[in-house]
């Protein structure tokens, strides 16, 4: 009788119980979406450094 009554708390206990959250969410995912973004912007920066210097100037000089 006693193992059902317990069995009978916890069933209780885990119905009206706020869900659990997982605190770590999904950081692991955001660090590499993070990473990769940051890397692609190198590349590009570095593929087109004169091209953005560039057109940089050209729209400071225009703003003038």
């Amino acid at each position: 009788m006693h193992h059902l009554s317990l069995t009978l708390v916890r069933l209780h206990l885990e119905l009206v119980a706020p869900p659990r959250r997982d605190e770590r969410g999904d950081v692991p995912g955001w660090v590499l979406i993070t990473v990769m973004t940051a890397g692609l912007v190198m590349v590009i920066w570095q593929v087109a450094e004169d091209q953005l210097r560039s057109m940089l100037t050209a729209a400071l000089n225009k703003v003038r």
